[in-house]
């Protein structure tokens, strides 16, 4: 929806709240309230026609009423202000917009409907689609997911099902340009309400010397291009002593992507 569009559904809402405030404040009693402070003390006044009437405590709810009036008075104001702005947008704005004119004609519209389809169907559509894919030793991948991904490693498939069991659109290792270096992330994830994407990197023998330098080497490669671990880029790490476990994954899918 534009923001022509968009403002002409306010102007109507506004213009049912504006007669719904106007019949409220009609039903109330007439005059407006006047508070006055004298100390710890304070009266209330009725004004009508600028005379003002001294309402006693037993007339609380006479007082109650009169300030719910003013209240609403101001409400009304704060509408009225709103309703003028739009008006004065839309009155120096095209009408229509040249872009939403655009959409009028059915043949643009069938083809720029993808682009306007909501997050949901665009996510399901972005994780079905062909990507380009890590071509490179697919002998390793020897684990069958629950999505039906063939994986590397074990933990790599509790990351993998627990995704999908969870209903989190993701691609497994979807090719990726980092500034002249092409890599192929673990994961690569769309958040399902925001549509936000995130790498998710599981870094397996950290008891391994030469393997954990390139895995250092791999996240400057990340932080390079502006993709900084903790925020777009999720990581994860084991050892032989201390592998991977579903809660630690669990708990990392709820913190970044059901949290928000």
């Amino acid at each position: 929806m534009t923001i022509y569009s968009t403002f002409l559904l306010k102007l109507q809402e506004l213009e049912v709240q504006i007669t719904d405030l106007k019949n409220q404040i009609r039903q109330l009693p007439q005059g407006k309230l006047s508070c006055a402070g004298n100390g710890k003390y304070y009266k209330w006044y009725r004004i009508i026609e600028n005379r003002r009437v001294y309402i006693p405590k037993k007339k609380r709810r006479l007082a109650q009423q009169l300030a719910w009036k003013k209240y609403l008075s101001r409400v009304l104001e704060d509408k009225i202000k709103e309703k003028n702005a739009i008006q004065f947008y839309l009155s120096h704005h095209f009408n229509p917009p040249k872009a939403e004119e655009l959409l009028q004609i059915s043949e643009y519209r069938e083809l720029l409907s993808e682009y306007f389809c909501p997050l949901e169907e665009e996510l399901e559509h972005w994780s079905k689609e062909d990507y380009e894919r890590n071509e490179k030793y697919p002998e390793h991948l020897i684990h069958c997911s629950s999505s039906g991904n063939m994986v590397r490693s074990k933990s790599e498939c509790l990351i993998d099902t627990m995704l999908y069991m969870k209903r989190i659109p993701f691609r497994y290792e979807c090719a990726l340009d980092l500034g002249e270096v092409k890599i192929f992330p673990d994961f690569t994830i769309r958040h399902p309400k925001t549509g936000k994407v995130y790498y998710w990197e599981h870094f397996g023998m950290m008891d391994n010397p030469e393997y954990a330098q390139n895995a250092c080497s791999k996240l400057r490669q990340y932080v390079a291009q502006g993709i900084i671990p903790s925020q777009q880029l999720i990581t994860t790490y084991e050892t032989r002593e201390k592998p991977l476990n579903a809660k630690e994954v669990e708990r990392i899918i709820e913190f970044y992507f059901e949290d928000e």
